[in-house]
């Protein structure tokens, strides 16, 4: 491996429906040194995936249109090693369990914590 693969920061992508949690996704992920793409909307997400091919994808569960569950169904299809990792509210524990069914890596619960969101970068079993 040489420098520059070594210090090439990650690819993320951060698909949510509000503007607010993208932005909170950016502050905290900037501060870890990934590339991150943010996307308003399942389509919209697919579209970045293709052209970046992030090797971690957030996703909300819940958003108009195609919700996180499609996302994570069609990554898993296109590109089986993604990392996929859901986003969650209160009262989404079913749809949570189903992804993680899905292969997802990982779920976090919103409101965002900074614990939750390393937790599940991490990766299962290592945090």
């Amino acid at each position: 491996m040489t420098d520059t693969e070594e210090t090439k920061p990650e690819k993320i992508l951060v698909i949510d429906d509000e503007k607010a949690t993208l932005k909170m996704f950016r502050l905290f992920l900037d501060l870890y040194g990934f590339e991150i793409h943010t996307a308003e909307s399942g389509e919209e997400g697919l579209d970045i995936f293709d052209r970046e091919r992030p090797g971690i994808v957030l996703t909300d569960i819940k958003m108009p249109g195609m919700d996180g569950i499609e996302v994570l169904k069609e990554i898993k299809r296109r590109a089986s090693q993604t990392e996929v990792i859901v986003i969650t509210g209160h009262g989404d524990m079913d749809l949570a369990i189903q992804a993680l069914n899905l292969d997802a890596a990982d779920f976090i619960n919103k409101p965002i914590q900074r614990q939750g969101l390393e937790k599940g970068l991490a990766g299962p079993g290592n945090a």
